[in-house]
């Protein structure tokens, strides 16, 4: 039986994987920008980056498999196929951001150096960690997260008591909508099915002789309380960004405004070292992320140390491609793809979840091609190229809120579902 410490130290395993140095710097801006609707905001966001990836654990719990396991239904060369586009999206976008953050709060207000330098010594030094595969970073990602929450805590609530509650005025055009395709930027549905494998082979190798009722039960718990931090952290930022919407320029970056609510609230010494925190935390997440790819490609290619050492080094160089660019840029390139590999992987979570009778392999297929190919018109729009479908578009119901797979998705499930039922 897991007790209640091991499940503890589960749940904030979770909350470590999940709460990226990246991902803070999204939701002030949100509420900076929603006003009075930053409430409404906050559902948005936390739906893509709070319940489905919570949700991604509790499929891993049912599976207690790896990534590869979510798509197998669909069929194994698609499932290998989206392993290997997750992991190239991962080391292209997500692990490049992470040097783009750390350069943006932690060493661009204090020295006058460039971004690139910084990306090369950044992921060189990523590299050299992913070599050796040191446990030091295990043991200082344990620090960092506590403290980094820490500083979060007392920065929200000199906000929340400190300013008075005047949110000024919306300038997003569907605040609800706008906090989903922002949550999509955390990557932690993309997380959750990654990572929750680690989480499963962790609790294996200390507890193999549980039950996998028992496992099941205990996943799911430490997915729901880590998914708890996780909103109150999130709903925070939000409504501090709100409370600063007149303290800072319209056009401020995500990082600036992060790096100035700091500033106001906690002063000079406390920003100096939220910056320190976040550039270690980013650090720990660019070698987490650039391992894990590595490790994936060396299983695909009998495990040979070659494998893992041209992934390594390829994840590092696109590291220093991508790194050097602004947060706002990498955010930017970030969506085309992530309008097309999210819908992906949200529907394959919530099959996952669902009872097997409610999920067989027809379903799968079916609900998957349709999320697929409703997708397209998003990713196309993301890229400038939306008046091609433009005429198709407009009769797809929730497409102006850049979500047309959604219904068409449900209704193949319900269909799906319902032939399968009177076949029987």
């Amino acid at each position: 039986m897991i007790t209640k410490k091991n499940l503890l130290v589960v749940s904030f395993a979770l909350f470590s994987l999940f709460f990226g140095a990246g991902n803070l710097i999204l939701p002030p801006q949100l509420g900076f920008r929603s006003g009075d609707f930053w409430w409404l905001v906050t559902l948005g966001f936390c739906l893509s980056a709070v319940f489905i990836p919570i949700l991604g654990i509790v499929a891993h719990a049912k599976l207690q498999g790896t990534l590869f396991d979510f798509g197998k239904k669909v069929s194994p060369t698609f499932s290998l196929i989206y392993c290997y586009l997750v992991y190239a999206i991962s080391i292209g976008l997500p692990s490049p951001r992470t040097a783009s953050v750390t350069h943006e709060m932690g060493i661009a207000p204090f020295f006058e150096t460039s971004s690139l330098l910084t990306s090369v010594i950044y992921f060189g030094l990523v590299f050299l960690f992913v070599i050796n595969r040191s446990k030091i970073l295990d043991a200082l990602g344990k620090v960092l997260t506590p403290a980094i929450i820490l500083i979060l805590v007392c920065m929200i609530f000199r906000a929340l008591f400190g300013y008075e509650f005047d949110f000024g005025k919306n300038q997003l055009e569907n605040p609800f909508s706008s906090g989903i395709l922002e949550g999509y930027q955390t990557f932690d549905a993309i997380g959750a099915v990654v990572v929750g494998g680690v989480i499963i082979i962790s609790i294996n190798l200390k507890n193999d002789q549980i039950p996998y009722r028992d496992k099941k039960r205990a996943i799911s718990k430490a997915g729901l309380f880590s998914g708890l931090g996780l909103f109150f952290i999130y709903t925070g930022l939000v409504l501090t960004g709100a409370l600063f919407h007149g303290q800072f320029d319209d056009g401020i970056s995500r990082t600036a405004l992060l790096s100035g609510i700091s500033l106001k609230t906690l002063g000079n010494t406390a920003n100096l070292f939220l910056s320190i925190l976040v550039g270690l935390a980013c650090f720990t997440t660019a070698v987490g992320i650039v391992t894990g790819t590595a490790d994936f490609v060396k299983a695909q290619f009998q495990n040979t140390k070659r494998a893992y050492l041209i992934t390594a080094v390829i994840g590092c160089v696109l590291g220093v491609v991508m790194g050097q660019f602004n947060v706002g840029y990498i955010i930017a390139v970030a969506l085309p793809a992530l309008m097309f590999i999210y819908p992906i992987t949200i529907v394959l979570i919530l099959l996952n979840v669902l009872p097997e009778k409610y999920a067989s392999k027809k379903v799968f297929q079916w609900v998957v091609v349709t999320t697929i190919i409703f997708s397209v018109p998003d990713f196309l729009g993301s890229i400038g190229l939306g008046e091609a479908t433009q005429d198709f578009v407009k009769w797809i119901p929730l497409s102006e809120f850049q979500m047309g797979w959604v219904l068409p998705a449900l209704l193949v499930f319900l269909i799906t579902n319902i032939l399968s039922t009177k076949s029987q």
